[in-house]
Order: structure tokens, then sequence, then C-alpha cells
């Protein structure tokens, strides 16, 4: 994790952004020495893989059975 000033965030915003982005890195913002903000980057998870939580559902009724008369109505 590494700090600048509001000044150099503004110089060098995009050069930041793509540390943050590329390096996973965490940037403070500080002005005057405090920290005012913080850029860090937003977790991206692999689309192609299974949810963990998936393996809890469990359906317990027969998905194949005919629906007589449930939409009739509907």
């Amino acid at each position: 994790m590494r700090s600048v000033s509001i000044h150099e965030a503004k110089t060098h915003l995009s050069s930041i952004i793509g540390d943050v982005e590329h390096l996973g890195e965490t940037v403070i913002i500080c002005r005057h020495g405090q920290a005012v903000a913080e850029l860090t980057p937003i977790p991206r998870g692999n689309r192609l893989s299974i949810d963990p939580m998936l393996k809890n559902i469990q359906i317990k009724d027969d998905l194949t059975k005919p629906t007589v008369g449930e939409w009739e109505n509907a």
C-alpha cells in the first residue's frame, strides 16, 4: 500500500489507476498528510468457475414431473 498527495494523484491519475488495476496495489490519497481516500482494485472472479454456494442447494422435488393445472390460471 502506498500513499500519494492529492497533487500527485491529480498529476499521475492514469498511471496510479494502472497500478491499482494491474498490480492489485491499494493507494491512499492524502491531504496535508491525512488520508482522505483509498483506491482499491475491484475483485474480479473467474466467471467460468462454479460458485461454492451452489453445493448447498438441495432440490427436494422431481423437476421433471408435469405441472398439471399450475399455469392454467396464471
